[in-house]
């Protein structure tokens, strides 16, 4: 499992080194004493330094100061996906909080190794955690998925493993989230990340576009926010004293001197050029410094601070201020420590990639498929004599690097489909790409089944969003052709989300398997799915909209609700109610069960509950002291699987349009078997259950509420809160 980081391609040109101790003139300065705080360690090296070298240090590449002793650096460093395993989307299939913390503890050790190497830093730009509103969005591969909950149990675990534990005492490396706030467009029909301004609602910003980051800054604590390309109803991000300080550092408080603020890159630079909000440079980056924003991804804090400050644009003193956090940062990653004193630095190459890394990537890649159709061709199985004879048809069945998606590094290996089955043994192989007359084919070798394995033509890149959501026709027609035939046809759809109604009703199409981007394994993935070698027991973490919803609402519109006067018809499984896959639905190889286990109480006093991040109390019949929700899950089929319980929200409370549901909880049993049954335990919060107001405000409201478990609905439970509705938050406003 192999680091994927533009960091590490980037910074082995540059040489990175650890500052020497040991030797003057560092020696010297404070900053090596580790008997002082890391905040009073930084102070002293920047009280060394004069205003110019304490200008030059303001942009991502920092040249040092060699006449303190303090080596270039730097700051940008990505592992998105971090290790060769899978994009984010496909992580989030798996649902599977240990998963994702045993790949961020991969991501920050192999990226220890690289810094030890002095071929990276410790800063790396990840992860991508703005909510996947939009199918079309360029970047939505790189997310967690469309469903704030999702979202923010992927922060905790991926960052809290990223940085070395909750609140660790010296960072494993430190995290950045991004990109903040309400990005998610590219380049879409004329409008540009670069000048875009996002149109948000208080009420939309405060339930979804900044629940991730509320996550990030308050809850997970992470070291490091990116402000985004966009504005912010008219505002750009990264001149934002609103969002930055007013909600980030103040509602939050996300306040630690080792918090820092970097720029997408060029965004500073963006907000002259494209959103024209000052008269000249010089008053945009001193906007930025004094908005918060502590480092400029670009070339325009170095080239304009300096006129800047002679204008008296800002004060050294907001200079000081910025170079702290950064600075502070480093001195609690380890930076200025000895080799002997930094519990990361005995890390090397034999960390990379190793066996049991490996195995993780295949594990997640495993984990994630999607399966989404099966009329009981699949699992196929080998003939007890003779070989079994496949037709691979499609342009991805020999994919290797698709399938690892956009920010990926190079991976040790990389496992197709096609390689994948070419290590079987009794069988037999044919392929054809799609437009090679596959009907044809098909009945010239009457295969014992045939699997077209393919993504859409139109695939979304950080340089572009998609204008569709549909196949290229000629696409479906090719597996619709051959399906004639009667020879059993398995759809696995790779690559963007699109629209698979077409497979869905089609009888001749007899399974339909979601992969993604499933990495460096991925093929592995897929056939030892497809063959039983695993159980699929992912579930969709978006919805699959129809073809027509691109028509019927344009990207640039931030709304959630359905609006009449605008025509949009909702957003996300939460608004939306036509979806083709519905967010969280996954079928099985076997059949399942689910009962919740009888609660004892069913109404409570608002008033009586504890703090809005503290579970809802749930003594059960079985247990007085629970504070879970218990649901006993039962494999009915023959099949050993895991099974996601998902629990989801949904009633009569608060004012309309409320959502359709909402996910408040879930957990991944592993490996029930046949006949037998797991209890899965679903903390559900109060804040869980609170709902918006226009004002953005988080409240807690009187009513009947329904407990749902799994798409579809497998078990209910019902309860009712009392009392008056309670703020449980206060939004800031604008």
């Amino acid at each position: 499992m192999l680091l994927t980081t533009f960091a590490v391609l980037l910074a082995s040109a540059l040489a990175h080194e650890y500052p020497d101790c040991s030797s003057e003139p560092l020696s010297n300065n404070s900053v090596c004493d580790t008997s002082l705080s890391a905040r009073e360690r930084a102070q002293a090296l920047i009280d060394a330094m004069t205003i110019q070298e304490k200008l030059n240090l303001t942009h991502n590449n920092s040249p040092g100061v060699p006449r303190l002793g303090l080596p270039t650096y730097n700051w940008w460093g990505e592992a998105l996906h971090g290790v060769a395993a899978a994009p984010a989307i496909v992580m989030a299939a798996a649902f599977d909080d240990p998963l994702i913390y045993s790949i961020g503890e991969v991501i920050s050790t192999e990226a220890r190794a690289f810094s030890n190497a002095n071929k990276s830093g410790l800063d790396y730009w990840t992860p991508n955690i703005n909510p996947f509103r939009d199918p079309r969005w360029g970047r939505g591969q790189e997310t967690p998925g469309e469903d704030t909950y999702v979202v923010k149990r992927y922060i905790e675990n991926m960052v809290t493993a990223l940085q070395g534990g909750p609140e660790p005492e010296t960072y494993k490396i430190i995290a950045t989230c991004k990109h903040y706030t309400a990005y998610d467009m590219e380049f879409w029909q004329g409008n540009t990340r670069y000048g875009y301004d996002a149109k948000v609602s208080a009420q939309d910003m405060a339930e979804y576009y900044m629940q991730p980051f509320q996550q990030c800054a308050r809850d997970t604590k992470v070291g490091s926010i990116m402000c985004a390309y966009n504005s912010v109803n008219g505002v750009p991000s990264c001149a934002n004293s609103y969002t930055i300080e007013s909600v980030l550092r103040g509602h939050w408080n996300w306040t630690a001197d080792e918090n820092y603020i970097t720029s997408d890159c060029t965004a500073i630079q963006n907000i002259y050029t494209d959103h024209h909000a000052f008269p000249d440079r010089q008053q945009t980056v001193a906007a930025a410094l004094n908005s918060g924003v502590d480092i400029d991804c670009g070339y325009y804090n170095p080239t304009f601070l300096p006129s800047a400050y002679e204008q008296g644009l800002f004060e050294e003193a907001t200079l000081d201020r910025s170079l702290l956090r950064l600075y502070t940062a480093l001195v609690k990653s380890g930076y200025f420590n000895s080799a002997e004193s930094q519990p990361w630095r005995s890390l090397g190459w034999s960390n990379v990639s190793t066996p049991e890394s490996e195995d993780l990537a295949l594990q997640i890649a495993e984990e994630g498929l999607v399966l989404l159709k099966n009329d009981g061709t699949l699992p196929l199985s080998l003939p007890s004599e003779g070989n079994l004879t496949v037709l691979l048809i499609g342009g991805w069945f020999n994919a290797t690097s698709e399938m690892q998606g956009i920010y990926a590094g190079p991976a040790r290996t990389l496992v197709s489909p096609w390689m994948a089955l070419n290590n079987m043994s009794n069988i037999n192989i044919e392929t054809i790409q799609w437009y090679e007359s596959p009907l044809i084919k098909a009945n010239e070798l009457q295969p014992d089944v045939i699997v077209w394995i393919d993504a859409t033509h139109e695939g979304a890149e950080e340089t572009a969003d998609r204008n569709t959501i549909k196949w290229d026709l000629m696409q479906p027609d090719a597996v619709e052709s051959v399906a004639t035939t009667g020879i059993p046809t398995v759809v696995v759809h790779m690559g963007e989300q699109c629209d698979d109604s077409m497979f869905f009703s089609n009888a001749n199409v007899s399974a339909v398997l979601w992969a993604g981007y499933p990495g460096m394994f991925g093929g592995q993935a897929i056939i030892n799915t497809l063959f039983g070698e695993v159980a699929p027991a992912g579930r969709m973490p978006i919805t699959q909209y129809p073809t027509n919803y691109v028509n019927e609402v344009a990207m640039t519109d931030m709304g959630l609700r359905p609006d009449s006067e605008t025509g949009n018809p909702g957003r996300t499984y939460k608004w939306y109610d036509n979806a083709t896959v519905e967010f969280g639905f996954g079928l099985h190889y076997t059949n399942f069960t689910a009962e919740i286990i009888a609660v004892e109480t069913t109404s409570f006093d608002i008033a009586q509950l504890p703090h809005a991040r503290r579970p809802l109390p749930l003594p059960s019949r079985r247990s007085s002291s629970t504070s879970s929700l218990e649901v006993n899950v039962t494999n009915t089929g023959n099949t050993t699987s895991d099974y996601v319980a998902l629990a989801f929200v949904a009633g009569e409370y608060g004012p309309e349009p409320r959502p359709r549901k909402s996910l408040v909880a879930y957990q991944r049993l592993k490996g029930v078997e046949s006949g037998a049954s797991q209890t899965g335990a679903l903390n559900i919060t109060l804040g869980a259950l609170a709902r918006y107001d226009v004002s953005g405000n988080e409240i807690l409201y009187p009513g009947s509420y329904r407990i749902q478990i799994d798409v579809p609905v497998l078990a209910t439970w019902e309860f009712e809160l009392t009392g008056a509705e309670t703020v449980l938050d206060h939004w800031p406003q604008s």
